[in-house]
């Protein structure tokens, strides 16, 4: 007789625990597909929440997301074009003062000029002293017989009250960088005193400049001498009159807002 045998339940059953790992996978992937999506559309601090989230969630002790890059999208590119357009408005703001500076000091130049050219109205210096405002400078031309005797850098007694007159009204602006000028013409000179127009021009410079500064009211580290010698004529010095034009004493009053586009060059005329 045969013997028959007893089927067992639990061998013909198949194993499905693996169906246990394999939904949590799922799972994990899910959440990454949906965390990828919401990357695109969510800012930094709904990210950092969301990280953190999933974070408790996975129970993996360290934020799952954590060191991953983001687009900056939201309040952070809010931020970035607040930023940029508050930048704008400053240098708006900074355009306008600098604009209401220049006014300011074309303001104060053009009264000293008036001042000056009164001052040479009533003294009768009309055909000896010159102003001249531009876009760079307010120049005071003073031609050298005013100043000094021929072939001499010392300033004549009676011209000492020009120069005193001169530095009164630059006491009122006391902001200004000053430069003494000083040219010849191209006569060659040779003397004990000066080698060269060179000498006889820097001296002329730097004893003007020295009577302006007798003027305890200006600031002396504003002031400087310079020497141009006959190399720089504003005239031909083919002539007489245009020698004597050439020798002169400059004192430019240097603006300190010079607006480029309105800067003007003085040509040179060549002999």
């Amino acid at each position: 007789m045969s013997k028959k045998h007893k089927h067992n339940d639990h061998e013909e059953h198949i194993d499905e625990s693996w169906l246990i790992p394999y939904a949590d996978l799922l799972t994990l992937l899910l959440a990454l597909f949906i965390v990828l999506y919401a990357m695109s559309s969510v800012d930094a601090a709904k990210f950092e929440e969301m990280s953190k989230a999933f974070s408790v969630a996975f129970n993996t002790g360290a934020g799952v997301l954590e060191n991953t890059s983001v687009i900056t999208t939201g309040t952070q590119k809010d931020n970035r074009e607040d930023d940029k357009k508050s930048g704008e408005a400053n240098q708006d703001q900074e355009q306008l003062s600098r604009q209401a500076l220049m006014q300011q000091e074309q303001e104060d130049l053009e009264k000293l000029k008036k001042q000056l050219d009164e001052y040479i109205q009533k003294n009768g210096f009309t055909s000896q002293l010159d102003t001249r405002l531009n876009h760079s400078q307010l120049m005071i031309t003073i031609s050298d017989t005013t100043l000094f005797a021929s072939g001499s850098a010392t300033v004549k007694p009676e011209s000492r009250r020009l120069a005193v007159a001169i530095a009164d009204m630059l006491q009122q602006y006391p902001d200004y960088k000053i430069i003494v000028a000083g040219h010849t013409d191209n006569e060659p000179i040779s003397t004990a005193e000066f080698e060269s127009n060179w000498e006889l021009s820097s001296k002329r410079a730097i004893h003007f400049m020295n009577i302006l500064l007798l003027n305890p009211e200006l600031d002396r580290t504003r002031f400087s001498a310079v020497a141009y010698g006959e190399y720089q004529p504003v005239a031909s010095n083919a002539t007489n009159a245009g020698r004597a034009e050439n020798r002169r004493v400059e004192v430019q009053i240097i603006r300190k807002y010079i607006d480029m586009e309105k800067v003007e060059e003085l040509s040179v005329p060549s002999d």
